[in-house]
């Protein structure tokens, strides 16, 4: 995304509308050129977005969030299971998790065999471990059904379960997005934190973290200037903020903003692209909480609306 007048954009779009014939220059063709293309690139974001929402063990398929003990923990659709699936998508005896200190195994039942959900080809029976690294934790699945643990900074595990053919996901319209923008990609200026700084970051479930604070991202909106906090440490930045559509329009946490640093160090803080954390959708998640200092009280008209779960 680079930044542009919004004054030409919005220009552009008023000719087009009203059809108005213009002899335009060179500059003028080239800066209506630069809004379509705008367009096209946000409106091909806004698919990839919905289409990562539909996919496989995406958000839409989650259908359980189960805290595991240190220990054993059975797993299956018979009532007397610690964790009890549903019986559509589970054996009564599935098998048994087990969590200690330093590993997680999955222990299947007899008669009971899985396999790596991306390769249905390599089945197995008795034992594995599972890898539980937040965001390369391991997928197994069966049928419809896929879960995967993850192990939280705090050392709890979590049992994530999923349903291919879950009905949220059967039954999802769509994401539903402002008109794009394109007076709301606002040139920015970034200000690194100082090396060790942390942001304290609350989620949905009230648990506190401290996450490795990248910088902040100062702008002008209806000429007042403003600043977002981001996290990150790969150069990128990822913001949770709030704004004052929150109250009827957008998601009531929060939205997320996720920018990618600019090879030319010009830094756009594009609200288009304001997207709903996975809280919006599922209920089986736990999402970050936008801090104090993101807090904006105008009301952000772009990105992602919410149309409710």
């Amino acid at each position: 995304m680079r930044p542009g007048s919004p004054k030409v954009a919005v220009f552009a779009a008023a000719a087009l509308a009203f059809g108005v014939a213009l002899i335009p220059s060179s500059a003028t063709t080239a800066a209506t050129g630069a809004a379509d293309r705008y367009v096209r690139d946000l409106e091909g974001w806004r698919a990839r977005a919905d289409a990562g929402l539909r996919k496989d063990r995406g958000w839409l398929t989650l259908v359980g969030r189960h805290v595991l003990r240190y220990g054993a923990n059975t797993v299956g659709s018979a009532p007397g299971n610690d964790v009890v699936l549903d019986a559509a998508i589970a054996p009564a005896r599935l098998g048994t998790i087990h969590v200690d200190e330093r590993r997680v195994k999955l222990v299947l039942a007899d008669g009971v065999a899985m396999h790596p959900a991306d390769a249905p080809a390599r089945r197995f029976t008795g034992e594995r471990a599972l890898g539980t690294e937040p965001g390369r934790a391991d997928w197994m699945a069966d049928g419809r059904l896929a879960f995967q643990v993850i192990r939280r900074d705090d050392g709890q595990a979590v049992l994530r379960v999923a349903d291919s053919a879950a009905d949220l996901r059967a039954k999802f319209p769509g994401r539903l997005w402002y008109e794009p923008k394109r007076a709301m990609a606002l040139p920015a200026t970034f200000v690194p934190a100082a090396k060790g700084e942390r942001i304290t970051i609350v989620n949905v479930l009230n648990e506190i973290s401290r996450e490795p604070a990248a910088g902040s991202v100062a702008f002008m909106l209806d000429g007042k200037p403003y600043r977002l906090d981001a996290v990150g440490d790969d150069g990128n930045l990822f913001i949770i903020f709030r704004d004052g559509t929150a109250a009827d329009a957008t998601y009531p946490p929060g939205r997320f903003l996720y920018l990618e640093k600019p090879k030319d160090g010009k830094w756009v803080v594009d609200f288009n692209r304001a997207y709903n954390p996975p809280c919006a959708f599922s209920a089986y998640t736990s999402c970050p909480l936008p801090p104090p200092q993101n807090v904006l009280a105008p009301r952000i008209e772009a990105g992602e609306r919410y149309r409710g779960r």
